[in-house]
């Protein structure tokens, strides 16, 4: 048996790479591992080649997050950890902007995404013009800018957030009224969660405005004992209708903390595939909304990224400065 590579699926391999495929078992029917297993073993043998690491975001497939991933997360922590890495190279199994942050970050390295059609839809909601715009029609008002923006845009702004530390990056800046962009279900959120006035930019995620509060009813009425953990990218309704709202490394923390019977995860649904692996107790009740640009990361096109070290990952040095200090300013905002 052999994948698109031309990688064979030996019994070597096949030995190798079972302790992975202990981990994912549970969502990685066994019929496909021989399809995925010579890829994982080939990209694990050329990371130690090239002095590589990989950061997977949550939304990554299994195989990809449990089975090559150095460092996983949620937006937050893979900024974070992307500064304590000795490696040459980062592969960025995620979006366009999550490569750009960890090249912000680490000027200094060869950062790559293996598909640089992986985009965002909230990234490209907004342009640093449009914020150039805001500045003008709301003069002093402080900018924050979610992660999920691209370079250009967090080089106009005065700081960065993730929806696990956007509440104590708002209320860091000491201000009556901060603009914050571009999601508003996020900002309507933290809007419920400061005192502090919040103007919002109306960009949505496509991944998470397509749920709705009679939705997350119906799964209630057809799931008994049922708990809803929602991400605050989704509309208001929904996460009135949740029993608890978080970032996707809160919402893991819930469940390994709480390991509830049964759990509706209000996300995009590989995360669900990837806690699942590691809560075996855990019944997930699966609303699935796919990311199309996250599911462009796929093993091959992080091997051939490996083999090729491209698409790399380029800023120009006059947004590279100013969009660092903004990332570099949230990190250093401490949690509550």
């Amino acid at each position: 048996m052999r994948d698109t590579t031309g990688l064979a699926y030996t019994p070597d391999i096949a030995a190798a790479t079972q302790p992975i495929y202990e981990r994912v078992k549970r969502v990685i029917p066994a019929v496909e591992w021989p399809f995925h297993a010579p890829l994982v073993h080939e990209i694990n043998r050329l990371k130690g080649e090239r002095n590589a690491v990989i950061l997977a975001h949550n939304y990554q497939t299994p195989e990809i997050f449990h089975g090559v991933a150095d460092i996983v997360g949620d937006s937050l922590a893979l900024a974070a950890r992307a500064t304590e890495t000795d490696a040459d190279v980062i592969v960025l199994a995620g979006v366009h902007f999550m490569a750009e942050t960890a090249k912000l970050l680490n000027p200094a390295k060869t950062v790559l995404i293996p598909d640089t059609g992986a985009g965002c839809s909230l990234a490209e909601s907004i342009t640093a013009a449009d914020v150039r715009l805001l500045r003008e029609r709301y003069p002093g008002v402080p900018v924050v800018a979610y992660v999920n923006t691209s370079a250009d845009v967090k080089a106009e702004v005065d700081i960065c957030c993730t929806s696990g530390n956007a509440v104590e990056v708002v209320e860091s800046l000491g201000a009556p009224r901060v603009i914050m962009l571009p999601d508003e279900y996020l900002a309507k959120y933290v809007a419920t969660q400061t005192s502090v006035e919040i103007i919002a930019w109306k960009g949505h995620c496509e991944v998470h405005e397509r749920f709705t509060g009679d939705e997350i009813r119906e799964f209630r009425g057809r799931f008994d004992e049922l708990i809803v953990i929602a991400h605050p990218e989704c509309p208001p309704d929904v996460l009135e209708a949740a029993d608890f709202v978080g970032s996707t490394a809160r919402m893991v923390d819930f469940v390994a903390d709480r390991r509830p019977p049964r759990v509706l995860m209000v996300t995009e649904c590989s995360m669900s595939d990837n806690v699942a692996a590691a809560s075996p107790e855990t019944e997930f009740v699966r609303p699935c909304n796919l990311c199309p640009h996250m599911k462009k990361i796929t093993l091959a096109n992080i091997l051939d990224s490996l083999r090729t070290l491209e698409p790399q990952v380029t800023i120009a040095p006059e947004v590279a400065d100013r969009a660092r200090r903004s990332v570099e300013r949230m990190l250093a905002v401490k949690p509550r």
